[in-house]
């Protein structure tokens, strides 16, 4: 471990902090949040996983292969406790956290919840003026609000001085629209300081049209704004930092920087 030390880049070092922040991100998610090339992302990736900075693990997949899921290796995550004065973690149980990992049923879930965020970062690298100045996973966001809802992730998306804090609920379209819907219960229990805007990242335009339709017939819970977004359809259309939301009861569309009350942006405690 005292070796590498001297062999790891600033990079390095910021990749490992995300991944001990959020767990896992694919190749082509390193490549939005760190590196201008996919070819010399691969080359690095591949450099600290055989020096077991990084772990890596996939699935089946047919046809063609999935994209590495990267993780921290034994390695470092030694360097990582090292960091924080923790006892240093033995390999094995590394290991057995990279296992546990690859075989979660949330496994899914939690890379198009990180996928939404490293859009935005990938975003603000390429756009002057932008920054994700927030971003907590669910875990960090059960330590802000408790049990009263459990939001997937947060964050704050920064535009010309303008704040927009938001809630993010990323749906892969496997429950009920009235499942999902219900959430909004507990985002109205929330304190106001905690009132933030309540975004529905969607898979489809399809079901983004039914989750609406869906809205129109039961309405909003008193003190909630809701916005929703399809992948599909931001794709084509500048990602979650462009204009791909729609409002409640409004057929338009706006980007992130616009669900920003007017003056300063929406109040949040930065």
């Amino acid at each position: 471990m005292a070796g590498e030390l001297t062999r790891l880049t600033p990079r390095d070092r910021l990749l490992l902090d995300l991944l001990d922040a959020h767990k896992t991100f694919t190749t082509e998610q390193i490549h939005t949040l760190a590196f201008t090339s996919l070819a010399r992302t691969r080359i690095r990736l591949g450099q600290l996983h055989d020096r077991e900075i990084l772990d890596r693990f996939r699935h089946y997949q047919r046809p063609g292969s999935q994209s590495w899921r990267w993780t921290v290796g034994p390695i470092g995550a030694a360097i990582l406790a090292a960091g924080r004065g923790a006892t240093l973690p033995r390999p094995a149980a590394v290991r057995d956290a990279t296992a546990r990992l690859a075989m979660s049923p949330t496994l899914a879930h939690l890379v198009v919840t990180n996928g939404f965020f490293v859009a935005l970062t990938g975003h603000a690298r390429t756009h002057d003026g932008a920054r994700l100045v927030r971003w907590w996973d669910e875990a960090r966001c059960r330590e802000a609000v408790g049990t009263v809802v459990r939001p997937d992730g947060h964050g704050v998306w920064v535009v010309g001085g303008r704040g927009v804090p938001f809630w993010l609920e990323a749906d892969l379209g496997t429950e009920t629209l009235s499942r999902v819907v219900g959430k909004l219960t507990g985002y109205a229990a929330l304190p106001p300081a905690r009132a933030y805007p309540v975004l529905f990242w969607l898979p489809s335009a399809a079901r983004e049209t039914n989750m609406h339709a869906h809205l129109a017939r039961t309405g909003v819970p008193d003190g909630v704004s809701v916005a929703t977004a399809a992948a599909d359809h931001a794709a084509d259309t500048g990602g979650p930092a462009g204009p791909v939301w729609r409002l409640v009861g409004d057929p338009g569309r706006v980007s992130l920087a616009e669900l920003a009350p007017a003056g300063n942006g929406a109040p949040w405690d930065g």
